[in-house]
């Protein structure tokens, strides 16, 4: 690029530019050699408003030029939060908005990224389907803003875009954004994406991690007890290795972690869980020679002679490498604790490690469960067997009712497929009948022949209201598209009910038709009654056999809502005299408080349907 030229831009000289131009025209087609950016994206990235108007009045065509890295102006604008050179730059080319760079970033997520809250909320209300273009993508806008800590970006995004807090980066391992929001640490994303919808705690990425996890690998103690202040769910969740939060606060050498979480929570079912190698955290610690941290398990109590996949005990892993330092004080440690290695076990120690379903890792992944290492009484294998057969049951349960809501989420959208079919079928066949009347038409006036009788002009009532009934029908389905269950079981309620009014229509414009092209007489009114009683007659057997099937459901739901409740107050009157855990007393308030009658459906029937 010219000296000149580049100097004038920098300065946002308008007359420099203008004189310049006089004397070669070409000179703006000018670009920056490595970057190759043009002046209209220098002037966009200073700031230059009266220059950035000049050159869009000048050549128009500059507005959409773009750079090394496909980065139209309005992306150089945005990244600066330049609002007034957006503004301009939009009014000349409204599509330039829709405009992505190299790596597939709009100018809303390049404005995102850089916490532009003016030029988001610009772009997001005056820009129509600017975020549709990244339900598609491998990220959105609310990864960037979420990464870079915006809040109130997020907050903006969220109130345009709430599904896009479910969206899962494809290049980030799977993570939504608040994976990255408690993994840098950003607290008050956390917080604002958690009061969205607190199951956002319970996702979990392409390695089964959730945002809990994710805050634990990165030791974010204040994420963490904001989570955990919120919804104890996502703290016995493992990931796809069998890892637990404590596996990862271990792993990741995190003792102020690890200590909260031991002294916040009853996680007592946790300290001797197994990962998929069979290590257990003291495992993990002591093959890392964590001091400070074995000691403070071996305080707690955690089992020392647990036996990991290749049948070695913390003191096996330790004494592998005893050379190092740090074993010096760990070995003595474990055997004041009891720890001996795999050699001084009895014969039988591996047979009394029975295999069984963890209920943290639930049905489809097993472990061994260590047991103390002295032969176990009559009593305790009797106890151990039926927590065995009732954990089994347990899950066996969950699997049947999580396959039971699949099938009925499957259901409503093919009945959602069948409503629109049905309507469009109706608003056809009221349509021909509108435009071929029953009684045809005056060949010279084109006038319907029987259009001054009452019978037709009842026709032509009931097939309009039918007719446009349909149309409403299909015209709500084809542009709501919800994505929660609740959600489409009341456009399903609604768009039922206004199918069955249009039926009804369709069916006496039948009649009517019917009436109004036979011939007037006693016959004529005995073949009507005929066609009535007979119609009607079908018609109230369908609705008496569909109202006894609704009652008997609505029986059934009372019945399981009634049942339920009862189970649900034994719990609580029980739970304060009982070892039941703190993450076991929030799942039952939870419970309370969120399963509603959005599932009674699925678990209180037995039949394989269900009305709406």
């Amino acid at each position: 690029m010219d000296r000149r030229l580049n100097e004038a831009v920098f300065r946002g000289d308008v007359e420099a530019i203008q004189k310049l131009i006089e004397e070669d025209s070409n000179i703006v087609n000018q670009t920056i050699e490595e970057s190759l950016h043009t002046i209209l994206h220098l002037a966009a990235r200073f700031g230059h408003v009266e220059l950035v108007r000049e050159i869009v009045k000048l050549f128009p065509e500059m507005v959409s030029a773009e750079n090394r890295d496909l980065e139209t102006p309005l992306h150089e604008a945005c990244r600066e939060g330049k609002l007034e050179i957006v503004r301009i730059l939009l009014e000349n080319d409204p599509w330039v908005a829709y405009k992505t760079n190299l790596w597939d970033k709009s100018v809303l997520y390049v404005a995102c990224e850089r916490g532009r809250i003016e030029v988001v909320k610009h772009l997001l209300h005056n820009v129509n389907m600017l975020l549709m273009r990244e339900v598609d993508m491998s990220t959105t806008s609310l990864h960037a803003a979420a990464s870079s800590g915006h809040t109130e970006v997020v907050k903006e995004l969220v109130k345009v875009r709430p599904d896009f807090a479910w969206k899962k980066d494809v290049l980030m391992n799977g993570c939504s954004p608040l994976h990255i929001a408690c993994s840098k640490g950003h607290l008050d994303i956390t917080r604002e994406l958690l009061k969205m919808d607190m199951d956002l705690s319970s996702l979990q990425d392409n390695e089964g991690r959730t945002p809990l996890h994710s805050a634990v690998i990165k030791g974010r103690v204040n994420i963490i007890a904001e989570i955990l202040s919120v919804t104890l769910e996502s703290a016995e969740m493992i990931t796809k290795h069998g890892e637990t939060i404590l596996h990862l606060a271990v792993k990741n050498n995190h003792f102020e972690v690890l200590k909260f979480l031991m002294e916040s929570l009853d996680v007592s079912n946790l300290m001797n869980v197994q990962d998929t190698d069979g290590n257990t955290i003291l495992h993990l610690a002591t093959v890392r020679k964590l001091t400070t941290m074995i000691v403070y398990l071996l305080k707690l109590g955690v089992e020392v002679n647990a036996l990991n996949q290749k049948g070695y005990t913390a003191l096996d892993v330790v004494e592998a490498d005893a050379s190092n330092s740090g074993a010096l004080a760990i070995i003595p440690a474990l055997q004041e604790a009891g720890a001996k290695r795999c050699d001084q076990l009895p014969p039988n120690f591996q047979d009394i490690q029975q295999v069984v379903v963890s209920p943290i890792l639930g049905s489809s992944w097993t472990r061994r469960k260590t047991t103390s290492f002295q032969s176990p009484s009559s009593s305790s294998q009797h106890s151990y067997y039926n927590n065995h057969h009732q954990r089994k049951h347990i899950n066996n349960h969950r699997a049947t009712r999580t396959k039971k809501i699949k099938l009925q989420s499957e259901g409503l959208r093919n009945a959602r497929k069948t409503l629109t079919v049905v309507a469009v079928l109706i608003a056809t066949v009221t349509f021909a009948a509108g435009i071929n009347p029953p009684g045809g038409f005056n060949q010279q006036t084109g006038k319907a022949l029987l259009g001054k009788t009452s019978a037709f002009k009842v026709f032509l009532v009931c097939n309009i209201v039918a007719l446009f009934l349909s149309l409403g029908i299909v015209n709500v389905l084809v542009s709501v598209v919800p994505f929660k269950r609740k959600t489409m079981m009341k456009l399903m309620v609604a768009t039922h009910k206004v199918m069955w009014i249009s039926t009804i229509f369709m069916s006496s414009a039948y009649i009517a038709a019917i009436w109004s092209i036979l011939p007037q007489g006693k016959g004529a009114h005995w073949v009507l009654s005929e066609v009535m009683i007979i119609g009607g007659g079908c018609t109230m057997v369908v609705f008496l056999s569909l109202g006894i099937l609704l009652v008997r459901q609505w029986k059934r739901k009372s019945d399981w809502r009634k049942k339920r409740e009862e189970h649900h107050k034994k719990m609580k009157e029980e739970s304060p005299k009982s070892n039941i855990s703190r993450v076991e007393e929030m799942k039952v308030v939870k419970k309370d408080s969120h399963e509603g009658s959005s599932n009674s459906d699925v678990d209180s029937s037995d039949q394989g349907y269900h009305l709406y």
